[in-house]
């Protein structure tokens, strides 16, 4: 606002109070008229002393609704997605992950949570929805810097957390691999093809193996040349682990892809106990017979004693008999179109999926050997467990199912925190990228964990999803000139969740 002095027609000065915070001129009051000029002077001091007043109590006149709703949406200087800050910034504190004081760590952490994306694409994000302008070579920095100071922390931090949580109990653990690969098509010492369950066998890879606790709460990782095998990855990543923390006893519970007489005997030299799926079809012909003239029913299950300190449990479902029988007639079909297609030969006779139920005729024709069929579906709904533990069948077959929650973890890293395709080519940014995944999945866990604790209906991935509504809003008021920010809560579901985690 200002004062001006205007001369009329008739050649009498007016003193006037406009206002151009809309870019428009706008009269806002007449103090007077006259051709006197000390009369003009004064009238000139008495508006600026109304304008003084004016700012002075900060009073807006709002008679003209649509005129000063425009002041206000004009002094707007800055919207920013807000929610993940209150509600995952919260719950990053309070795991203790507040204790690595830079910024960038969070802000890193926060997205791949939110908007998973290539480094270079989160610092657009970051500048677009968060009003931070880092140079990607600046979060190429930090991570060098996280995987040389901060990676071991990070787990530190995670494992006190889940300690915590757990009563101070960690007594087992759950180990599993999979692959995550590049977007790339050359090879080196650590990328490297191999076996992808993803299917991109074309790609370089890395193995990730996990060790996570009852629960599913991560715990630590580690990880691998692309074509290592993986029942060689277990024991490194469990020895440090338990060296690391000072652990007198573990259990290990792992499925049968890292089942082996090696990994067995190690597990036992180093006092380990062991819950590991049993490949009961490549036992001992004596075995089998055992397990086959149990004869159990659905939801039974029962030892077999093989040594002094190992034991077999089998069990049997009817749904997962279904499920065996379903995925052994879909593979049938598969086979039967290739051979009528011609796309079969010699070389495909192994025992690599349903290939096993192939053999050749008179040494020309491929068919299928209907023996083997019959065979194989005697073993239909049957499931082993090889154990040394003193747990109980009951708490054996509990802990094995626990191992969900690590395949569970994968899925969520591969899809909702999109792990993968990594785009980085240094060893040391390559695992300072899974440490990021690392804390952000602890942090969704922790919000599971949470939302669970609150008796809340709310899946963590809606949780996110409508915290990524939430904005908060930078305002320059349009008299003081002085900024003020507000939080816009408006809808039921933001207003459910601002309750819930009191934010």
């Amino acid at each position: 606002m200002f004062v001006r002095k205007k001369r009329n027609k008739s050649g009498v000065i007016s003193v006037q109070i406009i206002d151009k915070s809309t870019g428009k001129y706008r009269m806002l009051k007449t103090i007077g008229s006259s051709s006197d000029n000390m009369k003009i002077e004064h009238m000139v001091r008495e508006g600026e002393a109304w304008i003084k007043n004016q700012i002075g109590v900060q009073e807006l006149d709002f008679t003209d609704y649509g005129h000063h709703t425009m002041l206000v949406l004009q002094g707007i200087e800055q919207i920013v997605v807000y929610g993940p800050t209150l509600l995952l910034g919260k719950i990053f504190n309070e795991v203790g992950f507040g204790e690595i004081k830079q910024d960038l760590f969070r802000q890193l952490v926060l997205a791949r949570l939110c908007f998973p994306a290539s480094k270079l694409k989160t610092t657009d994000y970051l500048s677009k929805y968060q009003f931070l302008n880092i140079d990607v070579q600046v979060v190429y920095r930090y991570l060098d810097k996280l995987y040389k100071e901060q990676k071991e922390l990070v787990q530190q931090i995670s494992y006190d957390h889940t300690l915590k949580i757990l009563d101070n109990k960690i007594q087992v653990v759950f180990y599993d691999v999979t692959t995550v690969y590049f977007d790339a098509e050359s090879e080196d010492e650590l990328r490297k093809t191999g076996f992808s369950k993803d299917g991109k066998h074309q790609h370089p890879q890395i193995v990730l193996g996990l060790l996570v606790s009852k629960g599913g709460y991560p715990l630590a990782y580690e990880i691998f040349k692309g074509n290592q095998f993986e029942g060689h990855t277990m024991l490194p990543i469990i020895d440090a682990f338990k060296a690391k923390y000072s652990l007198d006893k573990l259990v290990v519970v792992a499925d049968a892809g890292l089942l082996s007489n090696d990994n067995i005997s190690l597990l036992e030299q180093r006092g380990y106990e062991y819950i590991l799926g049993a490949r009961i079809k490549s036992v001992s012909r004596v075995l089998k017979e055992k397990i086959l003239a149990l004869k159990l029913v659905n939801g039974e299950s029962k030892i077999i004693e093989i040594e002094a300190n190992r034991k077999i449990i089998v069990s049997y479902s009817e749904n997962r008999a279904r499920k065996d029988a379903h995925n052994r007639t879909r593979g049938l079909d598969k086979l039967e179109k290739q051979i009528k297609s011609g796309k079969l030969t010699k070389a495909n006779i192994n025992n690599r999926g349903y290939n096993k139920f192939l053999h050749i005729e008179n040494t020309l024709q491929v068919s299928i050997n209907k023996e083997k069929i019959k065979d194989d579906k005697k073993w239909d709904g049957l499931k082993g467990y090889i154990t040394n533990t003193s747990l109980n069948k009951e708490e054996v077959l509990n802990s094995y199912k626990d191992l969900w929650q690590i395949e569970k973890a994968f899925r969520i890293a591969k899809s909702d925190l999109e792990i993968r395709p990594i785009y980085h080519r240094l060893q040391r940014r390559i695992e300072a990228h899974i440490c990021i995944a690392f804390v952000a999945y602890k942090i969704y866990k922790e919000l599971e964990r949470q939302l669970k604790e609150k008796e809340s209906k709310l899946s963590p991935e809606k949780a996110i999803e409508i915290a990524k509504t939430i904005y908060a809003v930078k305002v320059k008021h349009p008299v003081t000139n002085e900024t003020y920010y507000t939080t816009v809560i408006k809808s039921q579901e933001q207003q459910y969740l601002s309750k819930l985690f009191d934010f």
